[in-house]
């Protein structure tokens, strides 16, 4: 309940209707809209997602602590049309620490408070923040845009993901990543596949 209030507090009420602005992106760049769709608001701080034009939906997220960039070693979250390129994790528990997409065989918690990011000051973004429980690995689909170049999503390692920051999720805290609480990026791993479109404005 204090999840929805809090979406429904940041959800702005635009002139067009979420699903408008999917159709209308994808009619843009002369894509079909998949059956599954992920909206992410960067402002917002939310991602909805969308099944055969329905709102199924709504997940408090974070994004970079950056403002939103597509370039390389920004650190800033692309915006545009992008894909699931991937989906890593299946059938790991809750909490497992992946490094370099590879399961780690530890739960976060079992990690010292220092790699945590729980102890020591930094400012470096997305610090001690690690990736957890699943990964839907994004890739773009507008040339120049968010693929090839400088500016490829996919070659800048931008998932959604699992976080041990938990507590934070609502805050722009990542390296340009876009962060879920465990239980809800496994409930959204499992609805999702290969190929479902994301857009990220």
């Amino acid at each position: 309940m204090k999840d929805e209030v809090a979406i429904k507090n940041r959800e702005k009420s635009p002139q067009m209707k979420p699903w408008e602005r999917v159709t209308q992106a994808c009619t843009q760049r002369g894509i079909k809209p998949t059956a599954r769709v992920l909206l992410v608001s960067i402002d917002g701080g939310t991602l909805q997602l969308f099944r055969n034009a329905q709102l199924v939906k709504s997940y408090l997220v974070s994004t970079s602590r950056r403002p939103p960039s597509n370039q390389k070693g920004s650190l800033g979250t692309p915006r545009g049309l992008h894909e699931i390129v991937e989906r890593i994790g299946s059938g790991q528990p809750i909490g497992m620490v992946f490094k370099g997409r590879v399961p780690t065989g530890q739960h976060f918690s079992e990690l010292p408070l220092s790699e945590q990011g729980l102890s020591g000051a930094t400012d470096s973004p997305g610090s001690g923040n690690l990736i957890t429980s699943r990964i839907l690995w994004l890739g773009g689909l507008e040339d120049g845009v968010n693929r090839g170049g400088d500016c490829d999503t996919r070659s800048r390692y931008i998932y959604i993901h699992g976080t041990n920051h938990e507590s934070r999720i609502g805050q722009n805290f990542s390296a340009g990543c876009i962060l879920m609480r465990n239980l809800d990026i496994i409930e959204l791993y499992e609805e999702v596949r290969t190929g479902d479109l994301v857009l990220i404005e």
